[in-house]
């Protein structure tokens, strides 16, 4: 393999993903509103939720109860009569309908155990299953400390204090940035790696390279390098000015080892790309094999879901994944700012799985040329 042949052909491949708008567009977007829209938009928590209150106690604790739904959680909650509550959810207007029935302060302060009822419009199934035992927590922590203002009842016994770390605000917006971020390299590694070869079989240039002093080994090199180096300047970039500089989230971690684990993967990813256009020989063919491989990688990758919460079975086969790995790494040194020594068996896992993929990825190509 000659230096020379796979620094001409990288600048080939950079003119040509130039020339191509759309793939410049779909860069752009991935690494800067992409990530915006994915952190902020879709938060994972519960957000501005619509409640109705039904207050037939009038009492003092059921005005306490219902001044607990403050914002950002909660809307202003709606003040409404029992005759309303069927006719504001069948609308839409109410998530969550919340009956404090009468003399519910009296019982309680007579120890009886009082029961309230709350309605949830699942079809809104994010909120729904997030808010209720979100009420309900704010409804036993007003309730108790009602209680223990009386002499008559005793204090909690326990004081639980709650701190988090990595993320101490518990913004979901940090989580949502970095694995938008992490899922934008992967994808835009594979579709442009792949993108660039069908085009240049579409184009009748990859003819004229066969009739050159290149080798197969050549060529592709010269696509996982160019296509590599595009995703881990717009990562690179996209981290330092739209993650830390717009948003204002903070890396606690080496950003140098971070873009280090993402040149490994990205030679794995890269490979795959170009491992699948051979497979796929047409543009809406590779679109259609995209579907069946980037939601799995990005589903069972841990990305989203805790790998000790899927089946032993789905752990050992993504293991063989290179984002399973390279998601450990980014998220063990972005958010708990993981050093050298924590990260390397990923570091090592990327380069044997990138290398293999590399090595097949070369002997399809091969094929390819025939």
């Amino acid at each position: 393999m000659r230096l020379r042949h796979v620094l001409h052909l990288s600048l080939k491949e950079l003119r040509g993903l130039l020339r191509d708008p759309l793939l410049m567009v779909l860069v752009a977007y991935a690494f800067t509103l992409d990530i915006y829209v994915s952190a902020t938009a879709i938060p994972g928590g519960l957000n501005r939720a619509t409640i109705g209150i039904v207050d037939e106690d009038a009492s003092p604790l059921s005005r306490r109860m219902a001044g607990a739904f403050l914002s950002p959680y909660f809307v202003p909650p709606a003040q409404i009569d029992i005759a309303e509550m069927d006719a504001r959810m069948d609308a839409g207007f109410d998530t969550f309908s919340l009956v404090i029935p009468p003399n519910f302060q009296r019982g309680l302060l007579a120890g009886n155990r009082p029961e309230m009822q709350l309605n949830v419009d699942a079809t809104r199934i994010t909120q729904a299953f997030i808010g209720a035992g979100h009420i309900e927590a704010m409804i036993n922590q007003e309730v108790t400390g009602w209680l223990a203002r009386d002499a008559a009842q005793p204090a909690m016994p326990v004081d639980l204090a709650l701190r988090a770390r990595f993320n101490p605000a518990l913004d979901p917006a940090w989580f949502g940035a970095m694995v938008a971020l992490i899922s934008a390299v992967t994808m835009l590694s594979i579709i442009l790696s792949g993108a660039a070869l069908i085009r240049e079989r579409d184009h009748g240039t990859l003819e004229h390279l066969l009739v050159m002093p290149v080798t197969a080994a050549e060529i592709m090199t010269s696509k996982v390098l160019s296509m590599g180096g595009v995703v881990l300047a717009a990562a690179a970039l996209s981290l330092a000015f739209m993650v830390q500089g717009v948003m204002g989230i903070p890396v606690e971690g080496s950003v140098a080892l971070f873009l280090v684990g993402a040149a490994l993967h990205l030679f794995a990813t890269t490979s795959m790309g170009i491992l699948l256009a051979t497979i796929a020989g047409s543009m809406p063919k590779f679109a259609m094999l995209l579907l069946l491989v980037l939601l799995p990688l990005e589903i069972l990758s841990c990305g989203v879901t805790p790998r000790e919460s899927m089946p032993e079975a789905v752990q050992y086969v993504m293991l063989a994944a290179p984002n399973t790995h390279f998601i450990a790494l980014a998220q063990g040194v972005l958010f708990r700012g993981a050093g050298l020594s924590v990260v390397w068996p990923q570091l090592l896992a990327l380069t044997l799985i990138g290398s293999a993929m590399f090595a097949f990825a070369l002997h399809r190509f091969r094929t390819f040329l025939r």
